[in-house]
C-alpha cells in the first residue's frame, strides 16, 4: 500500500471509529513504524481534518454537546491526588477534555485529554507510572487548570464542593 493510500485508510478508521486507536495500533496495522503514523496524523491536520491525539490514541473530535463546559483551576503534586482529582469529577458525571498550564516561557500548554471514565483514568494513571513521564502539571509546581464537560450546574456545583473539601481547588479565576 502507498503513502497515499494508507492515509486514506487511516483517516476513514478515524471517521468510522467510536474508540480511541492507538499509534501502536495503526502502525502494526499499516506495517509501518509509530513514527510514520505520527507523520501521517499530521499531514490529515494539515489537511483540516480534527484528529486530536490523547493518551488513549487518536480520534476524531465529534461535535456532542453533552453538556455545559467550565475550567477549573487546581494544584496537587502526587500522582494519588491526580487520579483521586480525575475520579472527583468523573463521578460526579462530567469529563475531563483538557489539562492546561501557564509556563512562565512557553505561555499556554494544553494537551487533550477526553478522559470519561475510571477506566481511562486507570490507563492514564498506569501510562504516567510506566514512564519516565511526569504529569504536565510539574512545570507549574502543581497548578493547572481542566476544562470539563458537565451535564448541568449542579453536578458542576458538586465538583467543585468535593475538590474545595480536598484543597485541590484554586478560586482565583
Amino acid at each position: 500500500m502507498d503513502t497515499l493510500q494508507r492515509r486514506i485508510e487511516i483517516e476513514k478508521k478515524l471517521l468510522n471509529s467510536e474508540i480511541y486507536l492507538s499509534g501502536s495500533m495503526l502502525a502494526e496495522e499499516f506495517d509501518v513504524s509509530r513514527q510514520v503514523i505520527v507523520q501521517d496524523i499530521a499531514i490529515l491536520r494539515a489537511k483540516g481534518i480534527q484528529v486530536v491525539a490523547t493518551p488513549q490514541g487518536y480520534i476524531i473530535q465529534k461535535i456532542h454537546n453533552k453538556g455545559i463546559k467550565k475550567v477549573i483551576k487546581s494544584s496537587h503534586h502526587t500522582l494519588e491526588q491526580l487520579k483521586e482529582e480525575l475520579e472527583i469529577i468523573i463521578d460526579n458525571g462530567a469529563s475531563v477534555l483538557d489539562v492546561i498550564v501557564e509556563h512562565d516561557v512557553y505561555g499556554e500548554i494544553k494537551v487533550d485529554l477526553n478522559i470519561t471514565s475510571k477506566k481511562e483514568i486507570i490507563s492514564f494513571i498506569k501510562s504516567l507510572t510506566d514512564s519516565v513521564s511526569r504529569p504536565l502539571s510539574t512545570v507549574t509546581n502543581g497548578v493547572h487548570f481542566h476544562t470539563i464537560e458537565v451535564k448541568n450546574e449542579q453536578d458542576y456545583m458538586d465538583i467543585i464542593k468535593e475538590l474545595s473539601k480536598k484543597k485541590y481547588l484554586i478560586n482565583d479565576i
